[in-house]
């Protein structure tokens, strides 16, 4: 209810709002409150300033130092600054640096300076966008963002974009809906009669389905004992001579935009159309490499991605939207709903978009404001620059350490680079020294990657996903690993 609304006959008398506005114990909570949102965020500038100057990875005095956190909950209230303080006095300290340029672990992208600032105030806005009547600003901005995400990518115009927690929800919505899909269309509904009985569905991945899509078909009670794969090439992506051609419509497809050890994505064109001509259901697993699309030098890489039936992302890796958020994608709206639709009266609503009603959670963070903010501050050229100049700073990388006799183990596709380091320089690389390696340049703090393993080899992986990393850090990283390799191997 609006002021307008309150000072209305029958509504609260202007008097009794008045003394509501001007009572003293809620001038008192305003005035804390926004007292402690100015130190806080003084307190996260100052961290922000800093953080480039420091090791990567926390010392081990800061991370011993958060057992302070660990003690039994106190009896009464404590002055909201004093925790504040605390906070940052031991958090900040423990914290990884991963958005300072020089993090290349675990695919993890940075923070876009229009979204990271947005995160500030629609954390203040604290609003829930389960129906638009609950949040008019961030329902719109949410579908805004949504329909510039599916114009950056080429995907169908129709298609419905929604924001989740992260790529392995995003990829379990579109999992859900293509299980769903595929039962109705035999005759059974999931929704009425559950899986008890139903049809069985063939599912196929190939060998390098990341491990999320396995959680997510598991979690769909797809069985990942039961799931067939397709053997891949020397850069991890499907081999299409080697695919099934007997699918039908009873089969479930998880494809792979962007391998996560080498970047290759699998060959959607060769694969896609016969799956789909015989009834089968296409989903796209593109937590990191689906952005690819938004480059036009690297669109080719991910061609054919549109003709699947789903598809899942991520807009707090590549696009350095700050966590949590990922999105799903359905190319039909029906076969998304018919999964994620939900009603009762007091929710009932004849909005177009009712989030609730598109994704697998009711109350949920407003996550469409910062990839909003991220799109609206870049632009579609800026999106694209930032995909080709991460690339080229794993190229980068890799020409680099290759040079110095490092074993570069598969060609960059995009923005991951894998490297094994040897007993000598130009030999090959050695498990044990690799290993080696890997721990002390954590340790050296300069920069961080971390290992993974490739084709049984262990391997460095490093992973170009921060809009802050420039030549510089590359470089300085690469010194950094070099002279950790030298301390190994000496």
């Amino acid at each position: 209810m609006s002021l307008t609304d309150l000072a209305r006959p029958g509504a609260a008398p202007r008097a009794t709002l008045d003394r509501a506005l001007t009572n003293p114990t809620s001038l008192a909570l305003a005035r804390e409150r926004i007292g402690l949102i100015t130190e806080a965020a003084r307190r996260a500038a100052s961290y922000v300033a800093g953080a480039r100057h420091r090791p990567i990875a926390p010392d081990p005095e800061a991370v011993a130092a958060l057992d302070a956190f660990r003690r039994p909950l106190q009896d009464g209230p404590r002055d909201a600054r004093e925790v504040l303080v605390e906070l940052d006095t031991l958090g900040s300290p423990a914290t990884v640096a991963q958005a300072q340029g020089r993090f290349f672990g675990f695919v993890n992208g940075g923070v876009d300076n229009a979204a990271g600032a947005a995160a500030l105030l629609a954390g203040q806005w604290d609003q829930n966008p389960a129906l638009p009547v609950m949040s008019p600003v961030a329902s719109t901005l949410d579908e805004v963002a949504a329909g510039w995400v599916l114009d950056l990518l080429s995907l169908p115009p129709t298609a419905t974009a929604t924001f989740t927690p992260g790529a392995t929800l995003a990829n379990l919505t579109g999992i859900l809906a293509g299980r769903d899909a595929l039962l109705t269309r035999a005759g059974w509904s999931v929704n009425a009669d559950g899986l008890f009985g139903a049809p069985a569905l063939r599912v196929i991945t190939g060998e390098e389905v990341h491990v999320s899509a396995l959680k997510a078909l598991r979690l769909a009670g797809l069985g990942v004992d039961r799931i067939e794969r397709v053997p891949t090439d020397a850069t991890g992506a499907i081999d299409a001579a080697r695919f099934p051609t007997d699918t039908d419509h009873l089969t479930l497809v998880v494809l792979q935009a962007g391998n996560v050890n080498t970047g290759a994505s699998d060959p959607f064109e060769a694969i896609i159309p016969g799956v789909r001509e015989r009834g089968g259901w296409v989903h796209i697993d593109g937590a990191f490499g689906l952005w690819a699309a938004a480059s036009p030098l690297l669109r080719h890489q991910v061609a054919g991605a549109a003709l699947a039936d789903s598809w899942g992302t991520d807009a707090h890796k590549w696009l350095n939207v700050p966590y949590d958020s990922g999105i799903a994608i359905v190319r039909e709206r029906a076969d998304l709903e018919r999964t994620t639709a939900m009603s009762a009266a007091y929710v009932a609503s004849g909005d177009a978009r009712p989030l609730m009603s598109l994704g697998l959670q009711m109350s949920q963070r407003a996550r469409g404001i910062e990839t909003w903010a991220m799109l609206a501050s870049n632009g579609r050229s800026g999106v694209a620059d930032l995909i080709d100049r991460t690339c080229a700073r794993a190229r980068l990388f890799a020409s680099l350490l290759c040079d110095a006799g490092v074993e570069v183990l598969a060609p960059v596709a995009l923005n991951q680079v894998m490297v094994a380091f040897g007993s000598a320089p130009g030999g090959r690389g050695d498990d044990a020294v690799t290993a080696a390696v890997i721990e002390a340049a954590q340790r050296e703090g300069t920069m961080w990657a971390g290992g993974t393993v490739w084709k049984g080899r262990p391997a460095m992986r490093i992973s170009v996903s921060d809009q802050a990393t420039t030549e510089d850090d590359v470089r300085a990283s690469v010194a950094a690993l070099l002279e950790c390799w030298e301390a190994v191997r000496a």
